[in-house]
């Protein structure tokens, strides 16, 4: 997966925190014109790569391309930035990350502060920081300073973690949840292109936008209502369950390098799950099962009610550290999950019906 790996690499390291995606999208759409028949965005920011778009049945298969983030919320006469949270972080793992801020003028440095250890009474260093107890340092000596960087309030920011290959075949990076997403639904695309067999069904990559803040349903909403796909496979993370501490009873056992993870319930329709199923056992491809008694929390829920509602799937990838600077995956998770989806597509004619009977 050389190739494959440098344009992951290259994707997860372009910043694109939700509502500022912009860079990671442009970079997703440059891979995308490599192959793909047709390449767009829309006014949203979500990007469209299309096989065979007059083909039926058309399939969505989407992977949200934004990521967590912090915003600025106030400069103080001081030169220290004051944030608010973009999605939802763990403000623990905040203290002293590097930080990368959005400017209109280009990318500035910063670092997030907190109080010193030493200086913190010993009845509150057990309990929990909380973002707006933190603030950001870019070594300005006031504010005017700090402005004169190009910095305003409302600039995003991301923390500065790399993308790192790690043992055996797993890496990390922030972004992770969901560019991996992303990732996935072009590489599924990009698999569909290489088959010499012609393709039947109308095959749409789909990195949307604003997942991490889409409690209306972020940008799947509006990419599926416009696509009008008969079917739609969503790609996201779920928890690695093989780490210490975690309830398996509660949350099913997903271990990193086992293979995608299919829902079922909620927004996960019952017989596109089953076709999953089928079409994982006749490839050989690795998988567990995850029950998803209400909200999946994912574009899921954006997708499955549009318009008269479009049966969708949920292909979920096992991560590790999830919402942290340093999310992990296994690159052979994220192979799997592309070729599990190129094979559904695959396996879909003019007449399939996934209509309940």
């Amino acid at each position: 997966m050389t190739h494959d790996t440098a344009f992951l690499e290259h994707l997860l390291e372009a910043p694109g925190p939700s509502g500022f995606e912009a860079r990671a999208a442009r970079v997703w759409r440059d891979e995308a014109t490599t192959f793909a028949d047709d390449v767009r965005v829309d006014v949203n920011g979500n990007s469209f790569a299309a096989l065979n778009p007059e083909g039926t049945p058309r399939v969505m298969m989407a992977g949200h391309v934004d990521e967590i983030g912090l915003q600025i919320t106030h400069i103080d006469d001081e030169g220290y930035l004051h944030v608010a949270e973009i999605g939802g972080w763990d403000p623990q793992v905040l203290v002293g990350q590097r930080v990368r801020i959005l400017t209109r003028e280009g990318d500035v440095v910063g670092l997030i502060g907190r109080k010193a250890i030493h200086l913190i009474e010993p009845d509150e260093r057990s309990k929990a920081t909380r973002t707006r107890d933190l603030w950001v340092d870019v070594g300005a000596a006031n504010g005017d300073e700090a402005r004169k960087l190009g910095i305003r309030v409302g600039d995003a920011m991301v923390l500065d973690q790399p993308f790192v290959r790690l043992a055996g075949d797993r890496v990390a990076s922030r972004a992770i949840d969901n560019r991996i997403g992303a990732f996935v639904v072009l590489e599924a695309l990009r698999l569909l292109k290489a088959d010499a067999a012609p393709l039947v069904a109308g095959a749409f990559a789909v990195a949307t936008t604003q997942e991490e803040i889409g409690y209306q349903g972020g940008g799947a909403r509006a990419s599926a209502f416009a696509l009008e796909p008969q079917v739609a496979l969503v790609v996201d993370v779920t928890f690695a369950t093989d780490v210490p501490d975690v309830p398996k009873k509660e949350l099913g056992d997903h271990r990193i390098g086992g293979g995608p993870v299919l829902s079922r319930g909620s927004a996960a329709h019952a017989m596109v799950f089953e076709h999953l199923v089928e079409v994982a056992e006749k490839e050989g491809i690795p998988y567990s099962i995850q029950a998803q008694p209400r909200a999946t929390h994912t574009d899921a829920d954006g997708i499955h009610l549009t318009r008269g509602g479009v049966p969708t799937g949920l292909v979920s990838v096992p991560n590790r550290y999830m919402h942290s600077p340093n999310e992990l995956v296994s690159l052979s998770d994220l192979h799997n999950t592309a070729r599990l989806l190129a094979a559904f597509v695959r396996s879909l004619g003019p007449n399939t019906d996934f209509t309940p009977r």
